[in-house]
């Protein structure tokens, strides 16, 4: 592994490989980058001031850009959304994304330290002021300044191969470093050693260096990365944003969660108006407004918020005190309407006066039969003079095996 120095190095933290929860959306980000798209190379920082200031700066919360539109980028929209809303990975300072960008490796680099939740371990003082050990880092230092605590992190966390000498933060991160870059990020490291003679399917496959075959193999195993229809694996083409945007989502689902207070696992109990009342995991219940401009994905596809169902367990980050994204996680089943008539036989009522299950009676092919269902506590009754009585003939809405609405016919 290429090291830190020895001499900055006992000022950097080990953090074991993680997942945590940014802790507040309003989060500092890098001078001289685009609004947190990652710096453009023109950071501000000076290697000899120990501030904060200098490597942060406060940025308003967006998930929306001009050039991304669900419609366009299907494939990429809902795993650049859950980023942006991690501030992972973000758009630029004229409120676009730029999808079909290419990434340098510099910002890959950034971006997977991000969603290991060492975003502040990075921007320590003591991280951002490390002396790097790769050829370029004079280079680096110059130039992206702003970005050596994330290399000072990835270093310690063994992001890189162990035979990279020079950085090259220009570079375009390809497929196959930025697949490497993952499954280190995953903490795979010896499974995929374990694989490295492994024969890839791929019609390409001499073009992935031997030392890389595990690599692959355990990154198409997981899922992160896939070939393309012709069989290929296109080792050496460059990923754009977009693409990254779903290495690192991919990545993200099998790395462990954990909640704040600005990032909530839970189950929906009920939608009333902009409030959202949610079952946290430790059982508690908590009443949450929604933003305006909420961003709510079910089933991978952007929805409104009155599509959200009592049982759809979900995963929410707030901002000031907003949510300001929802992902339903596991969707509750599906209501199952089904629709019945008769003539009421009789009905029950509960210690609370209500109707609490009701007999009707009916002819089918000649046959008459009863049958009994349970009553909603806030059952809809239209029809006649709204009362219920044994001879009237009803007709009846039954979700999920339980009436919902009588309608008294004339």
């Amino acid at each position: 592994m290429t090291p830190v120095n020895e001499n900055k190095k006992s000022l950097l933290a080990s953090p074991i490989l993680r997942k945590s929860v940014v802790g507040t959306l309003a989060v500092g980000m890098l001078v001289g980058s685009a609004t947190g798209a990652f710096a453009d190379g023109k950071g501000n920082g000076n290697k000899n001031n120990n501030s904060d200031n200098k490597y942060k700066s406060k940025v308003q919360f967006n998930l929306n850009f001009d050039d991304l539109s669900e419609k366009d980028m299907k494939w990429a929209y809902s795993h650049i959304i859950r980023l942006a809303s991690k501030q992972v990975f973000n758009g630029y300072e004229d409120g676009s994304f730029k999808p079909n960008n290419s990434i340098s490796r510099i910002e890959a680099i950034v971006a997977a330290v991000r969603l290991l939740g060492l975003k502040e371990e990075a921007e320590k003082p003591e991280n951002m002021n490390a002396e790097l050990n790769f050829t370029d880092a004079d280079k680096i230092e110059k130039k992206y300044s702003w970005a050596v605590g994330y290399l000072a992190v990835a270093l310690k966390n063994d992001l890189f191969d162990e035979s990279t000498s020079a950085l090259q933060p220009e570079k375009s991160a390809d497929r196959l470093w930025s697949a490497i870059l993952l499954v280190k990020a995953l903490g795979l490291d010896e499974e995929a050693k374990a694989k490295m003679g492994t024969t890839l399917s791929f019609k390409d496959a001499k073009q992935i260096p031997a030392g890389s075959v595990g690599y692959v193999a355990v990154a198409v195993e997981k899922g992160l990365i896939t070939g393309y229809s012709d069989n290929t694996f296109k080792p050496n083409k460059p990923v754009t944003r977009a693409e990254l945007a779903a290495l690192l989502d991919r990545a993200d689902e099998q790395l462990p969660d954990q909640e704040s207070a600005q990032a909530i696992n839970g189950t929906v109990v009920s939608l009333s108006g902009s409030t959202l009342t949610v079952k946290k995991s430790d059982g508690t219940t908590v009443g949450l407004a929604l933003a305006n401009d909420v961003f709510i994905f079910r089933n991978n596809t952007k929805v409104a918020a009155s599509a959200l169902k009592p049982g759809d367990q979900l995963f929410l980050r707030t901002y000031e005190n907003k949510v300001v994204f929802i992902d339903v996680l596991d969707p509750a089943d599906e209501d199952v309407v089904t629709a019945d008539a008769g003539t009421i036989s009789f009905f029950t009522l509960n210690a609370n006066g209500k109707i609490a299950t009701l007999s009707i009676v009916k002819t089918a092919n000649g046959t008459t039969s009863t049958v009994v269902y349970n009553v909603s506590g806030d059952v809809k009754i239209t029809g006649g003079d709204g009362t219920l009585a044994p001879n009237k003939v009803v007709s009846l809405k039954i979700v999920n095996n339980v009436v919902t609405e009588i309608a008294i016919q004339a």
